[in-house]
């Protein structure tokens, strides 16, 4: 079943909108994704059992939203779009903002392209997250404490986006977000730009995100940008002056199996004002092979290995395995797992100091030992 259109004309009649366009609509939609998830050393050598309930989701965020157009005539049309994310257990946002995953209004043009303006996915979610693993199995598929944004951590404030039309496969994104500091027109801006080609079986992205921190005395993230600030391995560059991300991806189909690769560079910059001196980096390279055994259930594998250098040394090696079953179009029921291995030094958060470092699956930011196990039994639902 598609996602439930409502006609302006309906929302009209509790006061939400005014006089409907004949082309024009808009549609309630949503997902929840919630399971039952194992972490073994998910503090110190605590194991926990507990009911999957973050908004960042496991195949899926948790959301609902509302999106629509109005058609102005010549190809162009009004488009708007708000998302809310929440935690499926209690009900509750889990970032303490109503429309925190989206919030943005704008011009769509069939020829010409789209202009969005506000609370934004940046170019490096929307060209090449969907040709990760991430888009088909999730979390436990990201990156070790998700320092590249690979599991779409954060959104960014006060964007202005411009998404090209696809020419021959090939598409481009470019954003630039206000800072919104007066006489510091740095402080707290962010920009990115990403090119991905998609034709046949063969699809390849590139991009490259830069967002900037809050100027003078920082205790932590204060930026346009949220931040990928989820756990042990980078929490301790939160005072950073920059981050930078460049990656790239590509995604091969052959029949029944899907081969992907990826590469991220991603940088946390220092200066005065940061409770660490040197920059510190991480390098990450995966792979993943998918395999669509039946028409109702795929199957996958991935392997992640990340390199952090510069201000502290550490490694990260992670293995996951992910299968989901459709029981419907919006309904279906998955089991995904990663193991986690770290060695060498980390900074830690609290005291600034020099640490082990920690593993940390993905984006869920649990800490344990060097090393960590997630189990995830989940059901998800799309409406």
């Amino acid at each position: 079943m598609k996602s439930r259109a409502l006609t302006l004309a309906a929302f009209a009649a509790f006061g939400i909108a005014g006089a409907a366009h004949a082309q024009s609509s808009v549609t309630l939609y949503g997902v929840i994704d919630t399971s039952l998830t194992y972490v073994n050393h998910s503090a110190a050598n605590k194991s926990l059992w507990a009911l999957g309930n973050s908004s960042n989701g496991n195949l899926a965020g948790t959301r609902w939203g509302v999106k629509g157009s109005e058609d102005l005539g010549g190809g162009l049309k009004a488009i708007f779009q708000l998302e809310n994310g929440f935690n499926p257990s209690t009900g509750g946002t889990s970032s303490g903002v109503m429309f925190g995953r989206q919030a943005f209004v704008g011009l769509a043009s069939d020829q010409y392209g789209t202009l969005t303006l506000g609370r934004q996915y940046d170019p490096l979610v929307d060209l090449i997250q969907g040709i990760t693993a991430d888009n088909y199995f999730g979390s436990v598929f990201a990156t070790a404490g998700d320092v590249d944004n690979y599991d779409n951590s954060f959104r960014v404030n006060s964007a202005v986006k411009y998404t090209s039309p696809v020419y021959r496969g090939l598409q481009t994104e470019v954003m630039y977000s206000f800072g919104g500091v007066a006489g510091s027109t740095g402080a707290k801006q962010s920009y990115s730009a990403a090119l991905a080609y998609n034709n046949g079986p063969l699809a390849v992205a590139a991009g490259y995100y830069y967002a900037a921190n809050s100027a003078g005395d920082r205790d932590g993230w204060s930026s346009t940008s949220d931040g990928t600030f989820d756990g042990p391995i980078n929490n301790g560059y939160a005072t950073a002056h920059s981050l930078q991300i460049a990656r790239v991806a590509a995604q091969y189909t052959a029949g029944s199996f899907i081969f992907g690769l990826g590469y991220s560079n991603a940088q946390y910059a220092a200066d005065a004002n940061s409770a660490f001196d040197n920059k510190q980096k991480y390098n990450t390279g995966q792979g993943f092979l998918a395999y669509q055994a039946t028409p109702a259930l795929l199957v996958g594998a991935g392997y992640s290995y990340t390199h952090a250098s510069g201000d502290t040394s550490a490694n990260y090696h992670q293995f996951s395995l992910g299968g989901d079953y459709n029981l419907s179009k919006r309904t279906d029921v998955y089991v995904t797992a990663a193991y986690q291995h770290a060695s060498g030094t980390t900074r830690d958060a609290d005291t600034g100091a020099v640490t082990s470092a920690q593993a940390s699956i993905g984006s869920y930011g649990y800490a344990g030992t060097g090393s960590q196990t997630l189990v995830n039994l989940g059901l998800r639902h799309r409406f």
